[in-house]
């Protein structure tokens, strides 16, 4: 196919995501923006839907600075089945047109706009927290993955937070930090709340945050995990050839996942892209995506 947006040729930054959000929305008119809400410097937290707005499936990225390349994968899905809604085509050899009437797709490409503009572009890209981001990283700022209040933004959901919080502090993480520190009570965040806000005043059939690395799909939390997870998993796991996991120690609780299934008992599920390093190089975007294609298409109608 030839993409509208040549996602892969720039990291995406703030300036990236605006420029493909903006190209995206004039090619298919169709496609709706909107802003859910505002990180600790301000920054927008968007979101792009297209089909039916009363049965949503919601798929977000770039909840962790280094983990950009998720927003890039989103928007090239975004851009494929946008294409395919115009012209009457198929994605993954699926028609999907004809599910956007009873489907709707809403994607976030960043939930933590100012993590990953501090991982990019430093300290200085945090404003008024570019001080305790200096302190806290000791100037290393490549390998930032909360917000600017050094808060991880994925272990500050309100989902066996408690449980979480004890553990970090166990592991001697007790304030601001590059990584894992839940925050000071849950959600405590802008950017948690936009986006607990958000899924409270829709109707969202199921969702999937999307994480690097390790090609693994989480999907069980707690008792209120329903009973068709397990076998929309092994789907998107046959698909795509990763592996059904469960995470382990300071990954349990606190994520987007954990509560999507906590407070409403649907599905959700946490796909880690691609093996290596964080962050993922732009070049491993085209594997990723050839690889995850099919399982994201048929997540989408399932």
């Amino acid at each position: 196919m030839h993409y509208t947006v040549d996602c892969g040729q720039a990291p995406a930054d703030e300036r990236e995501r605006s420029s493909l959000s903006h190209i995206l929305s004039r090619k298919y008119p169709f496609l709706k923006r909107v802003s859910i809400g505002h990180s600790r410097c301000g920054r927008t937290i968007e979101a792009l839907s297209l089909g039916n707005e009363t049965e949503q499936v919601l798929y977000c990225g770039a909840f962790h600075g280094m983990e950009w390349l998720t927003s890039l994968l989103l928007y090239r899905f975004l851009d494929e089945i946008c294409s395919a809604a115009q012209t009457g085509g198929s994605v993954a050899e699926i028609r999907i047109g004809r599910f956007l009437n009873r489907r709707g797709l809403v994607v976030v490409p960043c939930v933590n706009p100012d993590g990953v503009e501090i991982s990019l572009h430093g300290a200085k890209s945090a404003g008024t927290y570019a001080n305790l981001v200096s302190a806290v990283s000791k100037g290393k700022t490549d390998r930032w993955q909360a917000n600017a209040a050094g808060v991880d933004i994925n272990h500050n959901f309100n989902a066996g937070w408690q449980t979480l919080h004890e553990a970090e502090q166990a592991a001697g993480i007790t304030g601001p930090a590059a990584t894992r520190f839940g925050g000071p009570y849950p959600e405590s965040e802008p950017e948690t709340q936009a986006l607990t806000h958000f899924c409270k005043h829709r109707h969202i059939r199921h969702a999937t945050a999307f994480h690097s690395q390790g090609e693994e799909i989480y999907w069980h939390f707690g008792d209120n995990t329903p009973e068709q997870s397990r076998l929309m998993a092994t789907v998107l796991a046959q698909t795509s050839g990763y592996a059904m996991s469960a995470p382990e120690g300071l990954a349990v609780g606190g994520g987007f996942k954990d509560w999507f299934i906590t407070k409403f008992g649907r599905p959700a599920f946490t796909i880690e892209i691609g093996k290596g390093k964080n962050p993922l190089p732009m070049e491993d975007l085209a594997g990723i995506y050839r690889q995850l294609e099919e399982a994201l298409t048929l997540c989408l109608i399932l």
